[in-house]
């Protein structure tokens, strides 16, 4: 953000302090606080289409120039993390739903995903069987390898789940000629939610739902169950078949292990994986359960 805005806004309402905290410059007055932030998104534009499709959960511009904004500062509030993270999951789900279309993309686009998800599978089974082979040859593995081998069927048991889906996805979007899509945050976190507000849109674009969805989930799955966050959001907004589908299958790929640290540090990265796995597992499970039972 630029001296000469930050200058010219103190001059108009006199503050008695101001704090730089991160990319934001704080305005304490004794008419209000106040918060200057750059953005390099058309952030007025965007709440002007906000607020065209009723979706007002968003800061008030007060002034603007350039890429300049200023807006009132919104004081957090001290409510239990399960119920923000509540109020974050209803907010999102009414957003997608109020900004929701259908639009027209190449004849290549589907297959273009298909086969860079595919190429990713490949990579991590061949990873993961290098990693296998090479533990299981050592005489005396260390702690972290025999954690590794003796989970090793349930991330190729991830993998395997992952491919089958994805061919299954693939046969319900080859001839498609539109992908629906909607407003995404893209940028979703505990903190980014204040007083029923989204804040920090600066990375907000058009593309699926469940862009957003893969987003807080990697950001929160460790720390809240994640089943009824879910369970409200299609509840609010319902997927289509295809998104969903390729939704469990992006949040049940593993990812590949930095295993170039101390032991103790291998030991956590293993566990966080095989944790992230049978959370992911749980979460989807239910939904294949009924669509069995249909």
């Amino acid at each position: 953000m630029t001296n000469d805005y930050i200058e010219s806004i103190k001059s108009k309402l006199r503050p008695y302090k101001f704090t730089y905290k991160g990319k934001s410059v704080i305005l304490e007055s004794t008419s209000g606080n106040y918060v200057i932030k750059n953005c390099n998104q058309n952030l007025k534009d965007l709440f002007t289409y906000l607020d065209s499709r009723n979706f007002f959960n968003h800061p008030s511009i007060i002034d603007s120039k350039d890429n300049n904004y200023l807006f009132s500062y919104l004081d957090d509030i001290t409510i239990p993390k399960e119920q923000k993270l509540n109020d974050l999951i209803g907010l999102i789900a009414d957003l997608h739903r109020k900004t929701v279309y259908f639009k027209e993309v190449s004849e290549d686009k589907f297959q273009s995903v298909y086969e860079n998800i595919k190429n990713n599978i490949l990579y991590l089974k061949e990873y993961y069987n290098s990693l296998f082979d090479n533990g299981f040859n050592e005489v005396y593995p260390s702690p972290s390898t025999y954690l590794f081998l003796c989970n090793y069927t349930k991330i190729n048991s991830a993998l395997i789940f992952c491919e089958s889906e994805l061919d299954n996805w693939y046969q319900l979007v080859k001839d498609n000629k539109t992908q629906r899509v909607c407003l995404l945050h893209n940028n979703l976190q505990l903190e980014h939610l204040l007083k029923n507000n989204l804040i920090s849109w600066d990375n907000y674009m058009i593309d699926s739902p469940i862009l957003d969805i893969i987003n807080l989930y990697k950001n929160e799955y460790y720390k809240t169950d994640f089943s009824p966050l879910l369970s409200k959001y299609l509840s609010i907004f319902e997927l289509l078949e295809e998104e969903k589908k390729l939704l469990f299958i992006m949040l049940s790929l593993p990812w590949s292990l930095n295993l170039d640290k101390n032991e103790i540090e291998n030991c956590k990265n293993i566990n966080n994986l095989i944790d992230y796995i049978y959370k992911t597992e749980d979460l989807i499970r239910p939904y294949y359960t009924e669509k069995q039972k249909e």
